[in-house]
């Protein structure tokens, strides 16, 4: 079998999406499957749909494009605010986007138009993460602008938390959202069908307090990895192993712990944890080097199995060292993988995808 390789349990990921769904149903939250970061793998798509998620969202047009080649005809949600330079493609294959700027849906409503379809769209507000969002006090002139816009569909509102700064949901926010929507439903004598309160980060929010408003969630990391976010906690009830990353040992040697001569940077600009007096000289040790690296995953999100510990990595190694037996040339190594690591080696075009069941 083709080396290095990412073996995806689609059961687990049904199993999930599925307990994930049915849980937050009953919160009166619908769920969006994100497959942004299966690179809008059609096999994770399909188990999400039979899941039960209402649609599917991915911030790349291209993954978007690749699932509706595959045969899908589910509602598909881009969930980062659209380029301009692509607002032929996002028209013809989303059912709706998420925006911030009036230019741009102006450019979308043109191009609604020529292609004969109403395109639907969320407004997203900024709410303190300080990734996109139209300030609160912006929305409502913001819907003005854009609400008579031709084959434009103001289907709600949504937020974005836990991503560039790492801001929690809580009460005060999602509070915020939901009279935000009812500010906008009154002003303009509308009802917004969704409010969408973010992303994974909201799981634990959301089976504790009063949702209010908030009837919508895109939820990637805790389907595929089954743990939330803000600290990476295991979500009870769900699989955390549903990716396992398999990479092969290129190398098994007896080297020294500590580099030796003067010590530059690294290949990547970085100065080696190796070097000066803070190193700690461990004499010899039992090193090998496995075919994957930093062109294919994040190392520092990788979790190594029992008695393998990871020292390093560069463009195409990956160094580790064994407590107990030396690794065997050939030897195959499995690891856990972390959202940031999943991404990468799933986007890695050298890294071979085996689905099961196949």
């Amino acid at each position: 079998m083709a080396m290095p390789r990412l073996d995806i349990d689609l059961n687990k990921i049904y199993h999930n999406a599925d307990e994930l769904v049915k849980r937050l149903a009953e919160r009166g939250i619908l769920v969006t499957g994100v497959t942004k970061a299966s690179l809008g793998s059609i096999e994770v798509a399909n188990a999400l749909l039979q899941a039960g998620v209402v649609s599917l969202g991915d911030s790349r047009i291209e993954n978007i494009k690749a699932m509706r080649m595959s045969g899908s005809d589910a509602c598909m949600m881009l969930i980062r605010s659209p380029m301009l330079s692509q607002v032929r493609q996002v028209v013809k294959y989303v059912n709706i986007s998420c925006n911030t700027e009036v230019a741009v849906i102006k450019a979308l409503s043109v191009e609604a138009c020529k292609q004969g379809c109403t395109h639907q769209i969320l407004l997203m507000v900024e709410l303190g993460d300080l990734r996109e969002g139209i300030m609160p006090n912006d929305l409502i002139n913001t819907v003005r602008e854009v609400i008579g816009l031709p084959n434009i569909l103001l289907k709600g509102i949504g937020t974005n938390l836990a991503c560039r700064s790492g801001v929690s949901p809580n009460e005060k926010n999602m509070s915020k959202l939901s009279e935000l929507a009812e500010q906008v439903e009154k002003t303009f004598g509308i009802t917004l069908d969704i409010v969408s309160g973010g992303n994974s980060a909201n799981i634990q929010w959301a089976s504790k307090t009063d949702t209010q408003r908030i009837n919508h969630l895109r939820l990637g990391e805790s389907i595929l990895l089954g743990c939330e976010p803000l600290q990476r906690q295991p979500i009870e009830g769900l699989h955390g192993d549903a990716f396992t990353l398999v990479a092969e040992v290129i190398e098994s040697k007896l080297k020294p712990s500590k580099p030796t001569a003067d010590v530059a940077q690294t290949a990547f600009g970085e100065v080696s944890l190796l070097t000066g007096q803070a190193a700690n000289d461990r004499g010899m040790v039992k090193q090998s080097i496995l075919a994957i690296g930093l062109q294919d995953i994040d190392y520092t999100g990788l979790q190594a199995p029992k008695g393998i510990v990871i020292m390093g990595a560069s463009s195409d190694h990956l160094i580790v060292e064994s407590i107990d037996d030396a690794l065997k040339i050939g030897d195959e190594v499995s690891f856990q993988l972390n959202y940031s690591a999943l991404l990468r080696a799933m986007t890695s075009p050298f890294v071979t995808k085996c689905y099961y069941p196949v």
